[in-house]
């Protein structure tokens, strides 16, 4: 899935302005833990989480994720979005909590890491 698929899908909102729109992820992991992010993500993976701060972005550039769907309505920082800007990474939101946001993604395609 691309991310405006994954946007339609989870009916969510882009909020940086860069970023590769046509890149095609197969894999998703949520987590609220980046330290699980670190231990088992890969730079083929849409991070999903509710944790909303800059480390959030520090993470996902240390692991090449240049995907970040964020759930449950929570709108990272201007500086936030700034960052993942710089990094060229594309951040959207959803209003879903993540076990929903999950489901819709794995209805339509999307597989979780193995």
């Amino acid at each position: 899935m691309n991310v405006l698929e994954i946007k339609e899908a989870v009916n969510a909102e882009i909020l940086t302005k860069k970023g590769n729109l046509d890149v095609q992820y197969q894999y998703a992991f949520a987590s609220d833990l980046m330290s699980d992010v670190l231990a088992y993500a890969s730079d083929e993976t849409l991070l999903i989480t509710g944790l909303n701060n800059p480390q959030v972005i520090r993470t996902a550039e240390m692991m090449d994720i240049s995907a970040i769907l964020f759930v449950r309505g929570k709108k990272p920082s201007k500086e936030t979005i700034e960052l993942a800007d710089e990094n060229n990474m594309t951040v959207i939101a959803t209003d879903y909590i993540m076990f929903k946001a999950c489901g819709l993604l794995y209805e339509n395609g999307m597989r979780g890491l193995e």
